[in-house]
């Protein structure tokens, strides 16, 4: 089995099937259908796979060109899971949230195995490469399939690769971007060597499961505590009247002992706010608390009411109350250039305004209505800078520092900024720093 398996990935031969069509799966399926000529790209939302197969991107930083030229290859989707049984390999890039406890919430990769184990066979290789606790692939997948009459390792070969995708970064591709690779046997490894080699240009094998599964905890757990910190010196500084981001970039001239991170409104996307809370669950069975990490944690999700203070400060100054003042929250995404929301301390933001009493509304060039998402339903749209628009608003809340914004426009027409970016550089009576 093992044999067949690498030689048919080595060839190019394989079927490739990715359940999961969202930022991490789509550009995934994409990259393996310019090597292999049958590329299925699965999905529970029949939306998603119309629009994939009539050529409409839905994600902002993936052309609709691009897109075509993966359908041509060969590229897919599909809302039959039956379908598994006709792919070689089956790599898994489904949600892992927290709960409302922050406690891991597999729900997704459950309800992912349970649509495909009954179409997994003898012959196939499944990656999973959702950021997880160490030990899920062993302890939950490997049983399902196990459950099928398929022993792991020789009918069938079972993977962990955490995807590291990082949505609008023009220097690092899924193709250009290591892929840490680690499996339940030596034939495992083996196969998902092969299986990640065909896509990316340098796979990094690791001793185990456990092992990939913690590497993607350290990369972000590294940041999200890196970010904790200097958002606790913005407040120190902040009360001292020093300016964080000017500390940052002198310290930063520092050629070695130093990395720059800089603070925010708080931390977003789909691995910083989530990743640390699943190590620090997992730890427990161990008898470790994690302190340093969940403080770090505690630091960061303090960060929106803070913002959410410093606006009450600044209006407060001008003899206004939050209650029924008009604000502008300027950027809904979680970080610039991007039209991803997903954990944007942005939509907490706009939510703790909400309930302060503040008249809010939202102005994003790459988000031009707020969906459904998880915890929030506002259902606004982004309104059009202009200067007669910006004169209205009583306080304007630079959350997510695009590109496309006119900063100019802004600094001119705006009553009040707080930036939380730290864009305005030079110190002005109605920009206050958050």
């Amino acid at each position: 089995m093992c044999n067949n398996l690498l030689s048919l990935l080595k060839n190019e031969n394989a079927t490739i099937g990715i359940v999961g069509m969202g930022y991490v799966g789509l550009p995934l399926a994409m990259r393996y259908a310019d090597r292999f000529q049958q590329v299925i790209g699965f999905d529970i939302v029949p939306e998603r796979v119309t629009a994939i197969n009539e050529g409409q991107s839905y994600i902002e930083h993936i052309s609709v060109g691009s897109l075509f030229a993966a359908l041509k290859k060969g590229l897919k989707a599909s809302t039959d899971f039956s379908r598994i049984n006709e792919c070689d390999a089956i790599i898994l890039c489904v949600p892992t949230p927290l709960n409302k406890y922050r406690e891991p919430d597999l729900s997704f990769i459950f309800s992912t195995m349970e649509q495909i184990q009954p179409y997994l066979r003898p012959g196939q290789v499944v990656s999973l490469e959702s950021t997880t606790y160490p030990g899920t692939t062993e302890e939950e997948l490997r049983p399902r399939i196990e459950k099928q009459g398929l022993v792991v390792g020789e009918d069938i070969f079972l993977v962990y690769s955490p995807e590291r995708e990082d949505p609008g970064n023009r220097l690092y591709t899924t193709q250009t971007i290591p892929k840490v690779v680690g499996g339940c046997t030596e034939a495992c490894l083996k196969v998902g060597i092969a299986l990640y080699q065909a896509a990316v240009d340098k796979v990094v094998p690791v001793s185990s499961t456990q092992t990939a599964e913690m590497t993607k905890l350290l990369e972000n757990i590294h940041r999200a505590v890196n970010i904790g910190l200097v958002n606790e010196m913005k407040i120190v500084a902040d009360k001292m009247g020093i300016d964080i981001h000017e500390v940052i970039n002198a310290a930063a001239t520092k050629p070695f002992g130093f990395t720059a991170y800089y603070p925010g409104p708080g931390i977003g996307g789909h691995c910083i706010p989530v990743d640390p809370f699943y190590l620090t669950w997992k730890a427990r069975e161990y008898g470790v608390h994690t302190h340093f990490i969940e403080l770090a944690g505690e630091v960061n999700s303090a960060m929106p009411l803070w913002v959410v203070d410093k606006v009450a400060d600044a209006l407060n100054k001008h003899k206004k109350a939050i209650n029924g003042s008009r604000i502008l929250l300027l950027g809904i995404a979680y970080k610039k250039n991007v039209d991803d929301m997903r954990e944007s301390p942005s939509l907490q933001l706009l939510d703790l305004l909400l309930q302060k009493g503040a008249r809010v509304e939202y102005s994003d060039p790459h988000v031009a209505r707020l969906p459904k998402v998880r915890k929030y339903n506002f259902e606004l749209t982004s309104v059009k800078l202009t200067a007669e628009q910006l004169a209205l608003y009583d306080a304007v809340v630079l959350a997510t520092a695009h590109d496309a914004f006119d900063y100019a426009l802004i600094e001119q027409n705006a009553k009040l900024i707080i930036d939380t970016r730290g864009h305005f550089k030079q110190p002005m009576a109605n920009i206050i720093k958050a």
